[in-house]
């Protein structure tokens, strides 16, 4: 199994439970690993052979901006679904955080994975 990975996406959003959550646009990041086949984009050195990490970034940046979620448990799982149907991911490991939601924490959040981990490949 190889993984294309995205580090510390970080994106401006409304997120939270509380009333002045609601008012005010919080940071999350997130970090994704994806699971993808790369042999036939490394042979043909051909993109539409690869897991475009730039376009999912892109559609995770206009997706996260605009969705205004109560809790970062509903925005993971959301996210998850985005990746797995619109890129055809077949297993992936999200982590979600909130960076300073709590006094003396760097940050908070959640890790999550979803799909069937694919096996070794063939060499």
């Amino acid at each position: 199994m190889d993984i294309v990975y995205i580090r510390d996406l970080r994106i401006d959003t409304i997120i939270g439970i509380y009333d002045w959550e609601r008012e005010v646009r919080q940071t999350v990041s997130i970090d994704l690993e994806m699971a993808s086949d790369i042999r036939k984009a490394a042979e043909t050195d051909d993109i539409q052979y690869a897991l475009n990490y730039k376009a999912v970034s892109k559609r995770l940046i206009a997706y996260v901006e605009n969705r205004n979620a109560l809790l970062v448990e509903t925005l993971a799982e959301e996210i998850a679904q985005v990746i797995r149907t619109e890129f055809n991911v077949p297993w992936l490991r999200l982590r979600l955080s909130k960076p300073g939601a709590i006094r003396g924490a760097r940050d908070v959040g959640l890790i999550i994975e979803r799909g069937a981990k694919p096996g070794a490949l063939p060499e």
